[in-house]
């Protein structure tokens, strides 16, 4: 059966550059950064603890892909934000890769005949599972980070499952693939070709892949050139990526950060998710009435702020981080020690808290935390920040705050704390 007129034929795909050697080194970036990818977003998703309670699950339908979870520690406590920051800039960066990477297999995408047996038809698949799912997971991730809400249900189990299906598809790739990228590898030297110019570069011998330009055009660019621009596009992504999770003087070059790269100064003047108009908590539901409530094994407690202030106060050097991959520098929080309002509600020994905020209902504004989350001497519920009260931004009258814990289950505007045996 002849192939249809346009991208189907042989002939229509001319790059002089493109091959197996140029796929598989572009391949090889992938392989490493991937993984890495995948481990990293399934250690964030186990950092909210969904075992511990439906209420911090996504995902609740999950079943055996859920075996890896375990209970999430507090130490290091920049374990959070070291992961989530590495999660989010890895996957921008490697962006040009990705795109690359699909530019130079493009001819096989358009291979004809599609299914010519039941081991093409497998690898077939395996191709529309791995480049469909890439993309949907690179997209989603990406409009997540810009905080473009536009998925049709929840992020994270769109997010979740996505990247399963992917990983899937991806082993099996690698499993079909591997052999043959590694003789593509050294079919040429690197060090070689990139010493290679315009004037040197020409296809390379046919592949039984058809990658190769059957009729291929003049060479508008080197195979170097084809790898330092990627390579270029890849480091501006980080510069303009990575300062929003490193923090310091390199917050200001994060160009593509979702929140205020230079927010207000001040004591509260560092980033926050959601303002508090944002989410429906005005002046009024945390004003003179607002209240405390600490349940645990007996007659529930009832506190106001000015006592909360008058309990012994201790102070925590801890960052936010969150999910988007943006997270402050160390900030000193104060207030009373959730394991000492565990005591006073007659549970020391508490296996979890559920943390209620003031909030109008929504996502997370009820979250579980573990027993060691619990008793961690940094685990606040914060009153003040820096030296001074918690703006209404940032949580004010009282807000939770623990280490190595996601940015969105430390939770604002507490008004209820049931601790649990």
């Amino acid at each position: 059966m002849p192939p249809p007129p346009g991208p189907f034929r042989p002939g229509f795909w001319r790059s002089p550059i493109r091959g197996p050697w140029l796929t598989s080194v572009f391949g090889l970036a992938l392989l490493i950064g991937i993984p890495l990818l995948f481990v990293t977003g399934l250690l964030s998703y186990a950092s909210y603890n969904p075992g511990l309670s439906p209420l911090n699950d996504e995902t609740p339908d999950k079943g055996v892909l859920g075996f890896y979870l375990f209970s999430w520690p507090t130490h290091p406590y920049w374990l959070y934000r070291l992961l989530q920051g590495l999660h989010v800039t890895l996957g921008v960066i490697l962006v040009p890769v990705l795109l690359a990477k699909l530019w130079s297999v493009i001819p096989k995408l358009f291979e004809w005949l599609p299914v010519r047996s039941a081991a093409h038809g497998l690898e077939r698949l395996s191709l529309l599972l791995l480049v469909g799912g890439v993309i949907f997971e690179f997209v989603t991730g990406i409009l997540n980070i810009q905080l473009y809400y536009v998925f049709p249900g929840s992020f994270y189990r769109l997010h979740f499952y996505g990247a399963w299906v992917f990983i899937a598809a991806f082993v099996v790739h690698v499993g079909l693939r591997l052999g043959r990228m590694t003789r593509s590898l050294r079919s040429r030297s690197l060090r070689a070709e990139l010493r290679t110019g315009l004037a040197g570069t020409v296809p390379e011998p046919p592949d039984p892949d058809g990658l190769v330009a059957t009729a291929p055009a003049p060479p508008t660019m080197s195979r170097r050139g084809a790898v330092g621009m990627v390579g270029a596009g890849s480091l501006l992504l980080l510069v303009v990526t990575a300062g929003q999770s490193v923090g310091g003087w390199w917050r200001g070059t994060a160009l593509l950060a979702p929140h205020n790269r230079d927010p207000a100064g001040g004591p509260n003047g560092f980033q926050i998710n959601k303002t508090a108009a944002a989410v429906g908590v005005t002046p009024a539901l945390v004003g003179r009435d607002w209240r405390l409530e600490v349940h645990g094994s007996g007659t529930p407690l009832i506190f106001t702020r000015e006592q909360l202030l008058s309990m012994p106060q201790h102070t925590a050097a801890l960052p936010i981080a969150c999910v988007e991959g943006w997270s402050t520098d160390d900030q000193h929080w104060s207030g009373p020690r959730l394991a000492d309002l565990a005591a006073m509600a007659g549970l020391p020994d508490a296996g979890s808290v559920l943390v209620e905020s003031i909030q109008p209902p929504g996502p997370f504004t009820r979250v579980m935390l573990r027993g060691n989350q619990i008793r961690d001497t940094r685990a606040l519920l914060a009153v003040r920040v820096n030296g001074s009260p918690l703006s209404l931004d940032h949580g004010y009258p009282a807000r939770i705050i623990v280490p190595a814990n996601p940015g969105v289950n430390n939770t604002k505007w507490v008004h209820r704390l049931t601790f649990r045996a």
